[in-house]
């Protein structure tokens, strides 16, 4: 199994000083998602949580929706010329009632936020491939200054980060701003993965209830993450993207950016927000 971090060596300036030392960087390798034994995907990720990893890319891409839809995620064996297992491939295997996906290159492409694709076809996608539309009865209602201790909150449980500044991370909170989850994976889209894939694994799917934040910008790949996983919230520390914000309105996704200190930006889904209570602070 891969590690999560490396050493390598590393020559460092300081002040016009030179000296040579190891440095801890997070790893990289790519895995191979296969389908009922086919191949469906590569990414590259940070080695962990492989299965859960692969378990909620296919959330994201409409073929499960929850723990019944999954009968095994199982390691390929032998990926080099000793036949040594790199742990780089996984199979994931659908339950017998599970349709096999049209794998297209459309199906594929939509999902990668720099695709070339329109944006009104990546939106058309979501809608018709959602399984857990989002549907929080009684609606979520947070107090931005909830919201504005998030950000610490999720810094505080990157132990990965701490060694290596080189990874993005994402968490869940529930309602409460309880910490439910955190995932590091040097592509965000893989921490969001993680963790939904995890939910999945554990039976609770749809995230009906959950705050999902991330560590860097919301893009398009991830808000239609959140809407597959029937997360009523998406946060990000940095800016959306117009189709980010375009799905979101449409899907009634709540979506947060520049989540900093007190200070934040809604760009759909305002209602779940307490704004109210924020106005009377001021």
């Amino acid at each position: 199994m891969g590690r999560v971090t490396e050493r390598r060596k590393v020559v460092r300036i300081r002040d016009g000083a030179v000296s040579s030392r190891p440095d801890t960087l997070v790893a990289e390798e790519p895995l191979e998602i296969r389908l009922n034994g086919k191949p469906l995907a590569i990414t590259m990720r940070t080695p962990g949580d492989d299965f859960a990893l692969a378990a909620g890319f296919l959330v994201s891409e409409g073929v499960l929706a929850g723990a019944d839809d999954l009968r095994n995620i199982v390691y390929c064996a032998g990926a080099t010329a000793e036949g040594s297992n790199t742990y780089n491939v996984v199979d994931v295997q659908t339950a017998a009632h599970v349709a096999a996906p049209d794998i297209t290159l459309e199906r594929n492409v939509y999902t990668t936020s720099s695709c070339g694709l329109c944006g009104k076809a990546s939106l058309d996608a979501v809608r018709t491939t959602a399984r857990h539309p989002i549907a929080d009865t009684p609606p979520l209602r947070v107090d931005p200054e909830l919201l504005a201790g998030l950000p610490d909150r999720l810094r505080a449980a990157q132990r990965v980060f701490d060694r290596t500044g080189g990874l993005h991370a994402a968490a869940l909170f529930d309602e409460r701003g309880e910490l439910l989850d955190v995932r590091e994976d040097v592509g965000r889209h893989n921490a969001v993965d993680k963790l939904v894939g995890r939910a999945l694994q554990s039976g609770g799917l749809p995230l009906s209830r959950s705050i999902l934040l991330v560590s860097g910008r919301a893009s398009f790949e991830l808000a239609q993450k959140a809407v597959m996983a029937g997360i009523p919230m998406l946060a990000a520390v940095s800016a959306p993207s117009s189709l980010a914000v375009d799905l979101a309105a449409e899907t009634g996704l709540t979506l947060v950016g520049f989540l900093r200190g007190r200070s934040m930006n809604v760009y759909a889904g305002e209602d779940r927000i307490a704004l109210g209570a924020a106005a009377a602070r001021d």
